[in-house]
């Protein structure tokens, strides 16, 4: 018959069936991937925890009025410091003044390599002097890793996070107009 052929020791019925299962192996982590490998993204009504940051010598440090006040939170990348300037020129002319709030910035140190971590946070203790603003810093995604934030390179983010650790408000990036208004809305609500 074909006795010049070489016999690999494994009959074709196996590799057959082998192939068929790796396939379909394949076909399978193809069709699950969306629905098993999407990253869980922060969103109303989810609850955050306490997390370690650094405030603006490097020093770690906890969020403050945790479990005390509600918090608006800036969490910008500084290569995109701007993304969201209607609404914070908005709040620099209209500040919260309530005792239940505490607004602060955290700067997003990680998605800015171009930027020596040291030269951003001499900025950010210049703020801090000049105007008494509350800024930390995040040197590793920390906030937005234990937070399920999502992608956060290139964006501006704002977050509103009640007393008891509830998400109310969050956007990636530049706000439109209605969540501009939104978000307002919420600040009042927790005044």
């Amino acid at each position: 018959m074909n006795e010049g052929r070489k016999k690999s020791g494994i009959p074709r019925i196996y590799k057959l069936l082998f192939m068929k299962q790796l396939f379909l192996s394949l076909c399978a982590i193809v069709l699950l991937t969306p629905v098993f490998g999407q990253q869980r993204i922060l969103k109303k009504g989810d609850k955050v925890s306490q997390v370690t940051i650094r405030d603006a010598s490097n020093n770690p440090m906890q969020l403050p009025h945790w479990g005390k006040k509600a918090y608006l939170i800036f969490y910008p990348d500084p290569d995109h410091a701007s993304q969201n300037k209607t609404i914070t020129n908005y709040l620099k002319k209209h500040p919260i003044n309530s005792p239940n709030i505490f607004a602060f910035g955290i700067v997003n140190l990680n998605d800015a390599p171009l930027l020596p971590n040291s030269i951003v946070r001499m900025m950010v203790r210049r703020e801090v002097n000049q105007t008494g603003a509350n800024i930390y810093t995040d040197v590793d995604n920390t906030l937005s890793r234990s937070w399920h934030m999502g992608d956060v390179n290139n964006k501006f983010c704002i977050l509103f996070i009640d007393k008891n650790g509830i998400c109310r408000f969050y956007k990636a990036g530049e706000l439109t107009a209605g969540e501009r208004e939104e978000l307002l809305k919420v600040i009042r609500e927790h005044a």
